[in-house]
């Protein structure tokens, strides 16, 4: 029986050191860790291994469930590969422990509370963002693509395929100008 350690943060200069040492003290084997989104599974290359891994009695371990997963789905889709292997899930700062019926109901509810807690982050963002336009100081991003340079080249007698390698853009985007322009 390994118990392994997964330790997660959302971006490069957050640091992972207080989740490793939590996990080194709870007795973890081996501990792999990653800076990456919550909020998919998807590119979690260090999460993808150990549950690849993972055998019959083994202990996965976390410090706290949403350093797992930021969605029911995904937290639910971890569990069923954590138990379809044998093993269980268990966190430090919270009383999860998926081998007792106590534990796997308070690791639902806990997943549902880190669902609800992104979805009102993107609430509060797409807030800011209506506030910031209405006030003239969002625009979005810049434009990549000098649309009037397109149209230039175009009426120079340019097909897209030269303008796109002039400008050093798709095809696609001269298309899109092009095609708006008219």
């Amino acid at each position: 029986m390994a118990v392994i350690g997964y330790a997660r943060v959302s971006t490069t200069d957050q640091d992972l050191s207080i989740q490793e040492a939590a996990l080194r003290a709870a007795g973890c084997d081996v501990i792999r860790a990653e800076k990456r989104s919550g909020t998919t599974t998807q590119g979690r290359d260090e999460l993808r291994i150990i549950l690849d891994f993972l055998h019959a009695g083994d202990v996965l371990m976390v410090t706290r469930i949403d350093r797992l997963a930021r969605s029911i789905g995904d937290l639910q889709d971890i569990v069923r590969q954590v138990r379809s292997r044998g093993a269980s899930l268990k966190a430090t700062e919270q009383p999860i422990d998926t081998s007792t019926a106590a534990g796997k109901c308070f690791l639902d509810i806990l997943g549902v509370f880190a669902e609800f807690e992104t979805n009102l982050r993107k609430e509060r963002q797409l807030e800011g963002i209506a506030k910031a336009k209405a006030a003239g100081v969002y625009n979005g991003r810049f434009a990549s693509v000098d649309a009037v340079r397109v149209c230039e080249m175009r009426a120079q007698g340019l097909g897209p395929t030269a303008i796109a390698k002039a400008l050093g853009i798709g095809r696609a985007s001269v298309y899109q100008v092009l095609e708006l322009g008219r």
